[in-house]
């Protein structure tokens, strides 16, 4: 085991460089590939000397893994930036949905990327969807706890609709390279998750005149 050399302290002027090169970066592993990349195409469309890039990273697997690192925590401040201004959890679940699909429709990259890092990085990709399931179960935990939604499992609900909004903006967004989700799909969408979340309500049916029956349901 060695020990690796301290990196210089960051200035504002080694941040702006550091955000080039991940933003070259980006591009790079979204249109050619992780294999197909180097850091010489990567210094080339930040704009930068080769060897400036490795003042910030060591190799090209490591500022794989800041790309996906970056995007994850891009796409999570967006949804949550959205539903934190929305007070009741279906209305949430609304615009994080909404914001989602904007962000994927801005960043087609986050689908590219993501799914090269099931085989060059799978740490990585499994970092990216723990870290949003870890938010949006307990988002939905303390609805649940509310009463503002029905009592399912807050980490397997959390996986159902990511995995749900994902392969639908793959499908409406990625697919057909749309500049947004098609309003009569988000829709469609929603009222998937306002059945699966919405608190049940009770309404009394027509009464049976010979019968008389006893509702041992808890109540929801």
């Amino acid at each position: 085991m060695t020990a690796t050399a301290p990196r210089p302290a960051r200035t504002p002027r080694g941040a702006r460089t550091r955000a080039r090169l991940l933003e070259a970066a980006e591009h790079v592993f979204e249109t050619v590939g992780y294999h197909e990349a180097s850091i010489v195409k990567i210094t080339e469309e930040a704009g930068v000397a080769l060897g400036t890039f490795y003042v910030h990273f060591s190799g090209k697997k490591e500022i794989f893994d800041e790309v996906v690192g970056d995007l994850s925590h891009r796409v999570r401040q967006a949804m949550s930036e959205a539903s934190s201004a929305v007070p009741d959890r279906i209305g949430a679940e609304r615009a994080g949905f909404r914001a989602f699909f904007r962000f994927t429709a801005e960043h087609p990259a986050l689908y590219r990327i993501i799914r090269q890092a099931e085989f060059v990085s799978p740490e990585a990709m499994q970092a990216h969807y723990a870290n949003i399931v870890d938010g949006y179960a307990a988002g939905l935990a303390a609805a649940r706890g509310r009463g503002d939604i029905r009592p399912v499992d807050p980490t397997v609900a959390a996986w159902a609709l990511m995995g749900a909004g994902e392969l639908i903006g793959m499908r409406w967004i990625l697919w057909e390279q749309a500049a947004d989700i098609p309003e009569d799909v988000y829709e469609a969408l929603m009222d998937v998750v306002q059945g699966a979340l919405a608190p049940t309500t009770r309404t009394a049916g027509p009464s049976l005149p010979s019968a008389t029956t006893t509702d041992t349901r808890p109540d929801l």
